[in-house]
């Protein structure tokens, strides 16, 4: 085995051992909660693969999960923290519901990528508020977008309560916070009938392949890099880091914006209440467990999407609170996290496996 392929081997047993290890504690929570984890657990893990149903609605899952991922790999590579996609999807879809309900007689070949151009661009300017604050005004990038996520969830609630809400809850008086119904002939097909699956999974593929040509291809992805693995050495070399630091963030929500339109014209075809889900958190860890890089975040979200819909039905099959899927979700970033250290430190291991067995290691005068 060469070297590449023992380190990418050595990755992935990591990352499974992490996940492992976050499901084990996961089953403490689980039994203390008197929940049987064998059947949430076979719930959680058979019941996305056990049928058309489950595989369509995980690969519906894959699809922002992804696409908020390709935003993080972006964001971290260029060494600033994006902790707004949430608020970035919510951007991006209030920005695509209003053209689309805007502009409803418009040919669907000129409304679709102008719709997916609002979307990208509410999120990327969303997403250069954090970028620009820290660049210029050295704000703390983690601070910002999570304030921002607060201000964009209330303003979209605002909106979809208010100017965009659907005319038909004003007359009928039920007032459910929703923007009227997109044309549709901008509806996302289908790829398989009858089911939810629907052609943004292939635009979201495409991306990712073209995330990884521009950050390792293009000068301007090197320079972005330059800047995440060392912005002194990079600001000496040249570089504008202020410059990257700002356009990262805005690529970032871009993508971040890109989800909240696919889930508009792809799944609900109209901004609800709740339309994110948590993907602008979950999008984090598979960008993570994809060791940050836009083709290994390809399966970390079809895992991750798979493990929200198994979540999902294990709450319902085995009753257990809703807190605790959140609990377990949390377990797993930590541990993903946490790999991060074993990958960087492999001697980890050798040490701390040589003061259990009180073994000596190389330097020591000893095996």
């Amino acid at each position: 085995m060469s070297s590449r392929s023992r380190g990418v081997f050595i990755q992935i047993v990591v990352l499974l051992a992490a996940l492992v290890g976050a499901l084990l504690i996961g089953a403490v929570f689980l039994i203390l909660a008197k929940s049987d984890p064998l059947k949430a657990y076979g719930v959680m893990f058979t019941g996305p693969i056990s049928d058309k149903f489950g595989i369509t609605e995980t690969l519906v899952r894959t699809v922002p999960l992804l696409l908020v991922g390709l935003g993080i790999v972006i964001s971290f590579r260029s060494g600033i923290i994006n902790i707004g996609a949430e608020g970035q999807i919510l951007a991006g879809a209030i920005g695509a519901a209003a053209v689309a309900v805007s502009l409803p007689d418009m040919p669907a070949v000129l409304l679709l990528p102008l719709v997916f151009l609002a979307g990208g661009l509410s999120g990327a300017v969303w997403g250069g508020i954090a970028g620009w604050l820290k660049a210029r005004l050295a704000v703390n990038e983690i601070l910002s977008t999570v304030m921002l996520n607060q201000i964009a969830l209330q303003l979209y609630l605002f909106l979809i309560r208010g100017p965009l809400i659907d005319p038909k809850e004003v007359s009928y008086g039920t007032g459910v916070p929703q923007t009227a119904s997109i044309p549709q002939q901008i509806w996302l097909s289908r790829l398989i009938p009858g089911t939810r699956l629907h052609s943004g999974l292939i635009f979201a593929l495409l991306l990712a392949v073209l995330v990884y040509f521009f950050l390792w291809r293009t000068s301007i992805g090197y320079r972005m890099r330059a800047v995440g693995a060392g912005p002194e050495a990079a600001r000496y070399a040249g570089i504008k880091v202020e410059w990257y630091l700002i356009l990262a963030m805005a690529l970032a929500g871009g993508m971040a914006g890109l989800a909240g339109a696919v889930e508009v014209t792809g799944v609900h075809h109209r901004a609800i209440e709740g339309i994110s889900a948590g993907y602008g958190f979950s999008g984090i860890v598979a960008a993570l467990f994809g060791r940050l890089h836009p083709l290994g975040t390809i399966p970390a979200a079809v895992l991750f999407g798979a493990l929200l819909l198994g979540a999902d039905m294990m709450q319902r099959a085995v009753n257990i609170p809703a807190a605790m899927v959140m609990v377990i979700q949390g377990l797993v970033v930590l541990f993903v996290v946490s790999s991060d250290y074993f990958l960087k430190n492999p001697s980890f291991l050798t040490h701390l496996k040589a003061k259990i067995f009180g073994q000596k290691v190389d330097g020591e005068g000893g095996k």
